[in-house]
């Protein structure tokens, strides 16, 4: 059934106070590679892993801080450069239009293409202690969507969406990235790359847990579908699930460079090969730069090939 809001939920164009307190007021896949599989396809583990052990991200780490009452809103749109908003259930979309934003102790239940986006030429937005979502019966695409700037995803808990984070540049950093929903026609990820940095920018994906149960596409992508694919550090995070797990950028606008792999933990939790078709795919090893290094299988410390 459609999802609607009560009454009390508005609308709200938000122009917050520069610092300010809260807002107030209201690629390319092979055939079988698992990109492609249709719904019906989809294969279900039977148990869902809980990733507490070793340091990595989990719920415990993630998302609002405890103790802290949330006002419930409707859809958000942020227009004043350097607003903090804070303490917040927004159901709808948080669309970010203004440089320097921070979201701060937030619930975002998206519906759409995004729950939360920075909207192009827009940067400098920090997320940071959020939990992010749609409601499992209306579509949410991103979790995160950034066609803007530089962008932080920070200590955020991210989970029923099609995909966690769109972003070329930025850094995401200890974040929970779990139970993903498939809706016909996606194609599941985490981390999505679809090209290059904007001039002077790259990006970092460290020290997060991402678990993508759904047997297509991948814990991480890093694709070609817009430019060439270089400048991105993948250092110290637990990885598992997908089709393949991590997708390593070689794509049709040429090869990629300066792609980093470095010291991640792969799990077996999700799926006997880490994705449903293995670890890893589309990484070049001979591109310049690129490195697949000091990459292991969780509980035996064995080597993972790129």
């Amino acid at each position: 059934m459609p999802f609607s809001l009560p009454r009390r939920f508005t609308l709200l164009t938000v122009l917050l106070v520069l610092g300010g307190a809260a807002a107030t007021g209201c690629g390319s896949g092979a055939a079988d590679d698992g990109r492609d599989l249709t719904p019906g396809q989809t294969r279900q583990p039977e148990a869902r892993p809980s990733p507490t052990s070793d340091g990595f991200p989990s719920a415990a780490t993630t998302g609002l801080r405890p103790g802290v009452a949330l006002k419930k809103v409707g859809e958000v749109t942020v227009l004043k450069p350097g607003a903090v908003v804070e303490n917040l259930e927004v159901h709808g979309k948080l669309n970010i239009k203004a440089d320097n934003v921070t979201v701060r102790n937030v619930r975002v239940i998206g519906e759409g293409d995004w729950s939360i986006i920075q909207a192009e030429g827009a940067s400098g937005a920090v997320i940071e202690n959020c939990e992010i979502s749609g409601d499992g019966v209306v579509k949410a695409q991103w979790g995160v969507l950034n066609q803007g700037g530089d962008i932080t995803v920070r200590r955020a808990n991210i989970h029923t969406v099609s995909n966690s984070v769109g972003t070329d540049h930025g850094l995401i950093e200890d974040s929970y990235m779990h139970d993903f929903k498939e809706y016909p026609g996606d194609h599941v990820t985490g981390p999505q790359i679809n090209g290059s940095p904007q001039k002077g920018l790259s990006l970092t994906i460290r020290h997060n847990t991402i678990l993508n149960q759904i047997s297509q596409t991948s814990a991480i992508s890093i694709y070609q579908d817009f430019s060439r694919a270089h400048d991105v550090l993948i250092e110290r995070n637990l990885l598992g699930g997908g089709g393949y797990t991590l997708y390593g950028g070689q794509g049709k606008f040429g090869t990629p460079t300066d792609i980093r792999v470095i010291g991640n933990v792969f799990t077996r939790r999700l799926f006997p090969k880490g994705g449903f078709w293995g670890p890893v795919t589309y990484f070049d090893a001979k591109g310049k730069g690129n490195r697949f290094e000091g990459n292991v299988w969780e509980g035996t410390g064995e080597p993972v090939s790129g």
